[in-house]
């Protein structure tokens, strides 16, 4: 097997030496943690192998190492939770609801706080939208939203009563319109992102939660692309409700997890009517159950929920220093070379979040300008985001997103209707990767594309690929298509 390698060019560092990176990025040239898949060889369409450079953990983050070994450990004991008297049913039973408790930690919940497992966070908010307060099937109050959000933070609002607000180019300046929508009152849940999954900035959480409480009404926070990069407190930041997911956390299966004050969800319709979910069924007639029993009926997806709680004790032990400083000199080092190649624009939505990450120990909860997390957006002038993207994995083995994000009125608001370019890292991720991102880039400035790329199924793909998979997977490189959402 050949294998090929990307140096990094002498421009990239002309004020760092010659050839690496300055001490002030030696943070993130090591990951962090380990984690499964990390030394996979990718193919390149001009021949040879190359180590896989995944810079897309905003998607769906690889495994950590100590979750994938403990998933092997449980998994002989895998059985039907909460209905079955055998011994392997007992200990799911117990793994299971276990999980609970770890997970109410790692967020810093209320003893009383319910924890419910869900598919992932879109299912998570939809179940909160069936629980919004209700008499005699009227909602008693909207929901107020921004329009920067994820669509899993978006979509399932605009079912009930709502109001959105357009953010301002400044932090500051957002919550002042959000406090002049909530002084209108008639708002009974503001619902927020706890980082954009398109710009990597954090909102400030507890500001956010004094200022909905101050008029009455409660927040919800959607922490999918936060979790996995800041320590999280709902009790010190005094948030109602939090939803994030196992797959962007370092954990398989996907599982999600609604963590939040019990009486809403107490009351508010099954979000799946099902065995487990009752107290007791007739014919035509059901009592339902309260706790997290009422939403989560049928079999649960117990090793998603078991590998989420690991996960969460392995992130809750990272030295937070360490942490913040691995993931701010990638992004860092990342955001600098990319501002020095011509015709790059890096995006952001709001003129006083920071440019290059959370100064170590900083947390999300205080005050504007909170900073961003391991996320960088761009674009190339002259090229489709589609097919940069194609030709960074066809030609140098990296992996990045490139489309919409699941926020189309935020691609809009930021002049990109037809997508941009995301670079995401975490704790597997070292400063190679943002070197090898460079580097090609670079290269597709200088000398631009190596290969004939075409559209396929609404994807840009190399022609002529003879490239093949794994001989356990379908040998079908390139047809999978586009997701509608990159499409207009």
């Amino acid at each position: 097997m050949t294998t090929a390698t990307f140096p990094a060019t002498p421009e990239l560092h002309a004020d760092a030496g010659q050839g690496r990176p300055d001490a002030r990025f030696a943070a993130g040239r090591r990951p962090l943690a380990a984690v499964t898949g990390a030394e996979i060889q990718a193919p390149l369409i001009q021949g040879g192998h190359v180590r896989y450079a995944n810079l897309d953990y905003g998607a769906s983050a690889p495994a950590l190492s100590v979750v994938s070994a403990y998933l092997n450990e449980i998994l002989p004991f895998y059985a039907s939770v909460h209905r079955g008297a055998g011994y392997a049913s007992q200990i799911s039973t117990s793994v299971y609801e276990n999980s609970r408790t770890i997970v109410r930690d790692f967020v810093g919940g209320r003893p009383d706080d319910a924890v419910i497992f869900t598919r992932n966070t879109t299912d998570s908010l939809n179940l909160l939208a069936g629980c919004l307060p209700a008499v005699d099937g009227v909602h008693t109050g909207e929901v107020l939203y921004l329009d920067i959000e994820h669509h899993a933070n978006l979509l399932p609002w605009q079912r009930v009563p709502h109001r959105n607000v357009i953010a301002a180019p400044t932090l500051a300046a957002t919550l002042e319109l959000l406090r002049g929508e909530l002084a209108h009152g008639g708002v009974s849940l503001l619902a927020v992102t706890g980082a954009s999954n398109v710009t990597g900035e954090i909102l400030p959480i507890r500001a956010l939660a004094a200022l909905a409480h101050e008029y009455g009404a409660r927040i919800v926070v959607d922490a999918a692309q936060l979790a996995p990069h800041r320590r999280i407190d709902i009790t010190a930041d005094d948030v109602d409700y939090l939803a994030f997911s196992g797959h962007k956390l370092y954990a398989p299966f996907g599982a999600g997890v609604l963590v939040g004050r019990p009486d809403w969800l107490d009351a508010g319709t099954p979000h799946l009517a099902g065995g487990g979910a009752v107290q007791d069924a007739r014919i035509d007639t059901v009592s339902w159950t309260t706790g997290p029993a009422r939403h989560e009926g049928g079999s649960p997806n117990v090793l998603g929920a078991a590998t989420l709680a690991r996960a969460t004790q392995v992130i809750a032990d990272l030295d937070v220093d360490q942490w913040h400083a691995h993931e701010n000199a990638i992004r860092s080092f990342l955001v600098e070379g990319l501002a020095r190649i011509d015709g790059v624009t890096v995006h952001q939505i709001f003129s006083d979040s920071a440019s290059f990450g959370v100064p170590a120990g900083s947390e999300p909860g205080n005050g504007a300008g909170t900073g961003t997390i391991g996320v960088v957006n761009f674009s190339l002038e002259g090229y489709d985001a589609g097919l940069v993207a194609a030709y960074l994995s066809a030609e140098h083995g990296l992996g990045l997103r490139d489309g919409r994000f699941c926020a189309h009125p935020l691609l809009r608001r930021l002049g990109l209707p037809s997508g941009s370019l995301r670079a995401s890292f975490g704790v597997g991720s070292r400063l190679e990767d943002a070197q090898r991102l460079l580097a090609g880039i670079q290269e597709l400035r200088r000398t631009g594309l190596g290969w004939d790329y075409v559209v396929d199924a609404g994807r840009w793909v190399p022609s002529n690929d003879t490239r093949s998979y794994p001989h356990w997977a379908p040998n079908t490189p390139g047809t999978a298509g586009a997701a509608p959402c990159t499409q207009d």
